[in-house]
């Protein structure tokens, strides 16, 4: 990236929120981060099924938390030095302000956000 040899990054998503926020596997919100000091765009590829309308936000999803042994082992033995500790949460939330563009089977949408995306919400 500090090279500016990548235009984009494309990554996928487990949840999109009704405001765009992007819940996806720990390390999307900090590749969003790089993208943006860089100047890189960001997009997120996802189906329409992922867009969770029931969620206001990224704020009130429920993170999952993994062992901490997951990152504190390897092949059943400990690595981490003694009396360390571990927070392993297996997805993160990037915010809808990061994204640059939202690729659904219905269209692109830029800078997601609840308006832009109430057009994708199915009929009640």
């Amino acid at each position: 990236m500090h090279k500016q040899r990548v235009q984009w990054v494309i990554v996928g998503a487990d949840r999109v929120t009704a405001n765009g926020d992007v819940i996806n596997k720990i390390g999307t919100y900090n590749l969003a981060i790089n993208c943006r000091h860089h100047g890189i765009k960001f997009m997120v590829a996802a189906p329409c099924s992922t867009l969770d309308f029931s969620l206001a936000s990224g704020e009130a999803v429920e993170i999952e938390e993994r062992g901490a042994d997951e990152v504190l082992t390897l092949g059943g033995e400990r690595i981490a030095a003694p009396g360390a500790s571990a927070w392993n949460p297996a997805f993160d939330v990037t915010p809808a302000g990061l994204v640059d563009y939202l690729v659904t089977e219905q269209g692109v949408i830029g800078a997601p956000d609840v308006e832009k995306l109430a057009a994708l919400r199915p009929p009640a």
